[in-house]
């Protein structure tokens, strides 16, 4: 009888961690898909929690695989989303025209197919300045932009010659280009694993999508459109920025009403990759704080 009682014994202990195991488990996100305005499909990951919703907008010719390292530490808490802009990612790419206008389009559609009614908008590069585009279509919900290494002047004065030189490289080998533009995009500390997975993902996105993405993003400063995306913006602005690009901390002051900088040290341009304990800490501060201030305002 008494292995008889030890096998059973054992059982009841396995029976006993998994179930444990089991419980304190967190949830796995939910692969979503949704139309945007133009009809084309997007498709964003999903994690339950407590709003605000944490709405995460991939930059240039990346997609959401690039916030694997802040969706397990987000949602623990917090309803996060993390979006792959039209073209990019799992998501449709038959738009002839990706545009910062579009792809503004892609984050309302997720957010009004989550039904979020507090937001907050997360965007890395180019994400940035989508970001503060798709707060503008969504007022009242969003309460604050969190823009990561972007938007390092406003008013940044790009020349129609100095946009030309830009996008041509692209046009001629776009995966050439591409991993040319990366190079400096890094510091020496920086993981060499991590650099040759974000060259090699990169440079191997739709040329047709980059190129069109790049061109409509670029013409934005080039036009001087930029500042205009901040005129009806009241939510606060914070960038989580990097030391690679100086921030002219000035510019925008001058035209975004509520902006505030932390830089994370040692950093390139993909610090949440980088450095993801410092822009983790760096982002939950912030977050916790506006969710402090909406609590306070209501």
């Amino acid at each position: 009888m008494k292995p008889f009682r030890n096998i059973t014994l054992a059982c009841m202990l396995l029976m006993l961690l998994f179930s444990f195991g089991c419980s304190s488990k967190k949830e796995a996100g939910v692969l979503k898909s949704v139309n945007s305005l133009d009809g084309t499909r997007i498709s964003y990951e999903l994690y339950s929690g407590k709003e605000p919703t944490l709405i995460f907008i991939h930059g240039w010719s990346c997609d959401g695989s690039y916030w694997k390292e802040q969706i397990p530490y987000f949602s623990k808490e917090y309803q996060v989303a993390a979006i792959d802009l039209a073209g990019h990612g799992r998501s449709g790419l038959k738009r002839k025209i990706y545009s910062i206008d579009s792809f503004a389009d892609d984050v309302k559609a997720v957010v009004d197919s989550i039904g979020a009614s507090k937001v907050i908008l997360i965007g890395h590069s180019m994400g940035g300045e989508l970001a503060v585009k798709a707060a503008n279509l969504l007022p009242k919900r969003v309460i604050g932009v969190v823009v990561v290494d972007s938007i390092q002047d406003v008013a940044y004065p790009l020349t129609s010659e100095g946009f030309a030189r830009m996008v041509e490289p692209f046009k001629e080998d776009f995966n050439k280009a591409t991993k040319y533009f990366l190079k400096d995009m890094f510091v020496p500390s920086t993981s060499p694993k991590l650099i040759a997975w974000i060259t090699e993902d990169m440079s191997s996105s739709p040329p047709h999508v980059g190129i069109s993405a790049m061109e409509e993003f670029m013409g934005e400063y080039q036009k001087g459109r930029i500042t205009g995306y901040f005129t009806n913006i009241n939510v606060p602005i914070f960038s989580i920025n990097s030391k690679l690009y100086p921030t002219n901390i000035k510019s925008n002051k001058k035209y975004i009403k509520n902006y505030n900088v932390t830089f994370i040290e040692d950093a390139g341009h993909f610090p949440m990759l980088e450095k993801p304990i410092a822009f983790n800490k760096a982002l939950d501060q912030i977050v916790s704080g506006w969710v402090q201030s909406s609590v306070n305002s209501h």
